[in-house]
């Protein structure tokens, strides 16, 4: 079978990863990587064996390069998801996808007109324990659905210089709430502020409102002095609580308390490969270029909740 080529933009401490995870693939061939940082590109060829650029438009004229992973600063990422995309190649681009909503809406429409792939990085919907979570809401086996709340706090990773806490971190929460409920909000209220970084927000509390009785509350900040990435679903007949960061997965009821075992994998290595096989055999992907949308839409919607303080309606 015909290995899909590949490339990355963007190779600095995410990007890095990609490129390791697709020259481990079996369906994967990593054909090329590109930084502007000619060092940097330089090693990161020699340590996958691939092609080094420094420049993306020429790297993307590589007939052999069918689709892309684009991992650079976030403010980079739709001028050169929008490139690659223009030149043909499918497209993976990291969370938040773009500065703006603006911004996203071109790259959808750029995608649809010319037939390509365009999926957004939200890693956390492959994690096994979060799937099982998602079917348990869905089925009901934990009765109705009443609260979520998601804490993902730990120090300033100083790799982010250009988005703050809410489209860097929160943003993954937000796109769990709408994978898991299978429901988009219709109201956000937060409250974001710097206390130790005067440029971006570094620490946010989000809650979101829906149709129904049930809500969701997001917790994100660089403060913290020590990583925590947990998820609670409280259901009208059982709570069920997952580590992102170990992966176990707690589920207590009236009558029992017990914890589902599931292989620990890794969600890149699992999110390139279902990449992959969407481009290959043309497959819908678990998240499209909308997805990305909303949660930018509603990461947005959440910082102007907070400059104005009070609520933003998400319907209109």
């Amino acid at each position: 079978m015909k290995k899909l080529g590949v490339a990355v933009i963007g190779t600095g401490f995410w990007g890095k990863n990609h490129a390791r995870v697709y020259r481990e693939l079996p369906s994967t061939e990593l054909i090329a990587i590109c930084d502007v940082d000619a060092k940097r590109a330089k090693n990161i060829a020699e340590q996958f064996g691939a092609k080094m650029y420094t420049n993306s438009a020429r790297m993307l004229k590589n007939k052999d390069i069918e689709a892309v992973s684009i991992c650079t600063w976030s403010t980079m990422l739709a001028k050169e998801a929008l490139r690659a995309l223009r030149a043909g190649k499918h497209v993976l681009v990291e969370k938040p996808m773009a500065t703006n909503t603006r911004q996203a809406k071109r790259l959808i429409e750029t995608a649809e007109e010319n037939g390509l792939h365009l999926t957004v990085g939200f890693l956390m919907r492959f994690i096994p324990g979060l799937q099982h979570i998602r079917e348990a809401i869905e089925k009901r086996k934990i009765g109705d659905l009443v609260c979520v709340t998601a804490k993902r706090v730990g120090q300033w990773p100083e790799r982010i210089g250009d988005i703050g806490v809410v489209k860097d971190t929160a943003i993954h929460d937000i796109d769990v709430m709408r994978y898991i409920s299978n429901e988009d909000p219709i109201s956000v209220y937060a409250k974001a502020g710097s206390m130790k970084h005067a440029k971006f927000e570094d620490y946010a509390q989000i809650m979101l409102k829906y149709e129904d009785v049930k809500s969701a509350f997001i917790e994100s900040n660089w403060l913290t002095p020590y990583k925590n990435r947990t998820l609670t679903v409280t259901g009208s007949e059982a709570i069920m609580r997952l580590d992102y960061i170990t992966q176990d997965l707690w589920i207590e009821s009236a009558k029992e308390s017990f914890q589902p075992r599931f292989p620990f994998q890794e969600p890149l290595k699992l999110e390139l490969q279902h990449f992959a096989e969407c481009v290959t055999e043309k497959k819908k992907p678990l998240i499209a270029g909308n997805d990305g949308l909303k949660a930018l839409r509603i990461a947005e919607a959440a910082l102007r909740s907070s400059a104005k303080n009070r609520m933003v309606n998400l319907k209109s």
